[in-house]
């Protein structure tokens, strides 16, 4: 027999600790009160001839309460009462202590590994986390109910950033509004930043603007390049200016004024990516960004847009200097790159840029892409035009309903009316289901399975709830650089967010992580058979999206299905999931589970079939979603990364390419860090395994991480099968 702890883990039935709680009972009633050897003997056998498989804690104990008055011994029953009541006391009075050890002392495993673009060892970061321990500790005690707790901590469904949930003025992800901000000036700080006059000002200002944003929330945040498009044409203008009054010809201004604008173009970018990847939020890290480079998003501005993008790509292909000088992969910004009719073709005006993209891939795994064709095909808005717009972070998308006819809702002073609104929108949270928990509870009755997966969605439902209204209850008065001062909204002081929680205007998201093992217990296919496994897995998606568009419609809030970008929880799921059914193999005989809806990382499949199956998928997750190949060294090949890049444009909206390019600080060499069978990185020419002197960059479910991961995402990396090579066929 199995016992189910408070906190969801299964330990083995024990006889003795009954026998003990009774016992320590015993000894503070009177010994009329008392119950015999015999007695404990009997209410232990009762409990063991109930033959249950598994049983909860709180049961046994519920029993023993049960049996002692049926003996008479009231007293007794009260006093065992009276010492669980102060044990659970004892367990919820403190759950910090021994966290905030750990993460002090340095030795713990979980905290160097929690995520792999933080530095646990730091103290910006420390401070992160001791106040995010503090936080998760009255989450758990006061602020969620407790079959939500334990459903977390059995790993059925996962509460993302339970340790910010305690402040109730904390959002997710966004994209910035920064032309508003830009244009029509903001405040930090209590003090007025009015409209720049220059790109290189406009670029110093961005990176202020995006410290202070992602320093108000816990997710990741989106700029456009477009916004700062219009700054280059203002540098322009003062050249001009400059050179005329000079008296020089037309020649000559033309000539200075382009290597000056040229020049600040670099200056600008460079002060940008050093300002981005030195700062440090409040949440004890460089800001989480992404960068859109989207040339259809304006014709007034192209030109100079596509100069702004030409050197973004260049000096990320340059890459930044290590604390040894050596030119390596830096993790932030994400780049996305949009393709469009405009870049997509040989012949096209703009391919140049592509095919600079297609360098930067190979080399430093970013751009990523978004087709243009493919979006406007799955984001469809109220007028029945398609949408195109970026990622918020690494994959959360907003959805387009509704989105025309709310008006000017967040008061922006850039809001065109009767046209789609995306900058200024964001997401309230994410809550993950586990979908191979629900497969192995069900023991493969696909009626069982269905009955499982609605109770599961009604608690993942219950906790989105919680998400919301903790969140409804906030003012713009929480965070002015948000709400009031043009990232988010132009509110007044005092005034609610609360209408901008409706009506479709912000996401909130029913996180997915597994669907492969899900179906492969249910099945015995994986869902990229193109039948009986690839029909399941498109089963449990549309069941996915059709809870969320009741929920929807009941409460007129964005629910949407989000293949979560599970990094450490990749490791908590399947401990869980071993914990819980043992070892089933192919299931649960892994460190960890697959990310939403993707094809195993073991599974040898080549590139194009990948992405096309993945396409059917991706398009079930509205709420967000990446799909990725991986790829050999493909510096010499780009030809072939423009083929790839190619065949996304035409069949998914979304995709990426893995490529390595590392460094070992001991001996210089460039290359792959490779990992051993026993999980520990080394460098293959040295064999140095020193983490401080290695610069490792992977793809970590949609962005790069250079910190290191735990071990169920280590075991992942190791085992990714290369999808696109240098090999001839």
């Amino acid at each position: 027999m199995k016992v189910v702890k408070r906190d969801g883990t299964i330990i083995d039935y024990c006889p003795e600790k009954i026998e003990n709680a009774i016992r320590k009972a015993n000894n503070d009633v009177n010994e009329e009160e008392r119950v015999s050897d015999i007695q404990i003997k009997n209410i232990i056998k009762y409990i063991e001839n109930l033959h249950k498989r598994r049983i909860l804690v709180e049961d046994i104990q519920d029993i023993i309460e049960m049996r002692l008055m049926t003996l008479g011994k009231y007293q007794l029953a009260k006093e065992y009462i009276t010492y669980r009541y102060n044990r659970e006391l004892v367990r919820k009075s403190n759950t910090t202590d021994k966290s905030i050890k750990e993460l002090i002392d340095g030795e713990s495993v979980y905290w160097n590994t929690e995520n792999s673009n933080k530095n646990s060892k730091v103290v910006t970061t420390q401070r992160d986390y001791l106040a995010g321990i503090t936080s998760t500790d009255i989450t758990r005690r006061f602020l969620l109910p407790e079959e939500i707790v334990l459903a977390h901590d059995a790993g059925i469904i996962h509460f993302h950033d339970a340790d910010y949930f305690a402040q109730n003025a904390l959002h997710n992800c966004d994209l910035i509004n920064l032309d508003d901000m830009l244009q029509n000036g903001t405040v930090m700080n209590g003090v007025m930043i009015e409209k720049p006059h220059r790109f290189l000002t406009a670029m110093t200002i961005a990176t202020q603007i995006i410290t202070a944003v992602t320093s108000s929330q816990y997710g990741g945040a989106t700029i456009t390049l477009t916004h700062l498009a219009p700054f280059v044409r203002d540098s322009k203008k003062i050249y001009e200016k400059k050179y005329k009054a000079r008296k020089l010809t037309s020649e000559q201004i033309e000539k200075f004024v382009a290597e000056d604008l040229r020049k600040e173009i670099i200056d600008g970018v460079q002060t940008f990516q050093y300002q981005v990847n030195s700062m440090t939020n409040t949440n004890g890290q460089a800001p989480f960004l992404s960068v859109c480079m989207y040339l259809g998003e304006t014709e007034e501005y192209k030109e100079e847009l596509a100069m702004i993008i030409e050197e973004v790509l260049n000096q990320r292909i340059l890459g930044m200097k290590n604390e040894s000088g050596v030119y390596i992969t830096p993790a932030f910004p994400k780049l996305l790159y949009v393709l469009e009719e405009d870049n997509i073709k040989p012949k096209s005006k703009y391919y140049y840029l592509t095919r600079l993209a297609a360098k930067c891939t190979a080399k430093r795994m970013v751009p990523d892409y978004i087709s243009e064709k493919v979006m406007r095909e799955l984001k469809i808005n109220e007028k029945g035009d398609g949408d195109c717009y970026p990622c918020m972070g690494c994959r959360s998308f907003l959805t387009p309903d509704r989105s025309i006819s709310l008006g000017n809702i967040a008061k922006a002073k850039n809001y065109v009316e009767g046209k789609g609104k995306y900058y200024g929108r964001f997401n309230q949270g994410v809550v993950t289901i586990n979908l191979p928990d629900i497969a192995l509870s069900s023991g493969k009755d696909i009626n069982l399975f269905w009955k499982i997966f609605n109770e599961r969605l009604e608690l993942c439902h219950e906790a989105l709830k919680l998400r919301h209204e903790r969140l409804s209850h906030a003012t713009s008065d929480v965070a002015p650089i948000l709400w009031q001062h043009g990232a988010l909204a132009r509110l007044e002081k005092g005034e609610s967010i609360h209408e901008l929680l409706h009506h479709g205007y912000s996401t909130i998201s029913l996180g997915y992580a597994g669907l492969y093992e899900c179906v492969k217990y249910m099945t015995g296919h994986s869902h990229t058979d193109n039948g009986e496994g690839k029909e399941f897995g498109l089963k449990v998606m549309e069941y996915m999206n059709d809870a969320c568009k009741k929920w929807k419609k009941e409460e007129d809030l964005d629910y949407s299905v989000y293949g979560t970008p599970i990094e450490s929880t990749t490791y908590k799921f399947a401990k869980g999931l071993r914990e819980r059914f043992g070892v089933i193999k192919g299931i649960t005989d892994r460190d960890y589970i697959t990310n939403s809806y993707h094809v195993p990382v073991f599974e040898e499949i080549d590139a194009f079939t990948k992405l096309k199956l993945e396409s059917e998928f991706q398009r079930l997750s509205p709420g967000g979603a990446i799909s990725y190949i991986e790829t050999s060294h493909l510096e010499n090949n780009i030809d072939s990364v423009l083929e790839v890049i190619k065949f996304i444009y035409d069949n998914i909206m979304y995709a990426e390419l893995n490529t390595k390019s590392d460094y070992c600080r001991k001996c210089g060499y460039t290359g792959e860090i490779l990992i051993d069978d026993n999980l520990e990185w080394f460098c293959p020419n040295c064999g140095n395994r020193d983490h401080d002197y290695l610069n490792v960059a992977r793809r970590t479910c949609g962005y790069i991480g250079s910190n290191f991961w735990n071990r169920g995402r280590t075991q992942e990396i190791k085992e990714r099968v290369i999808h696109l090579d240098n090999k001839e066929d």
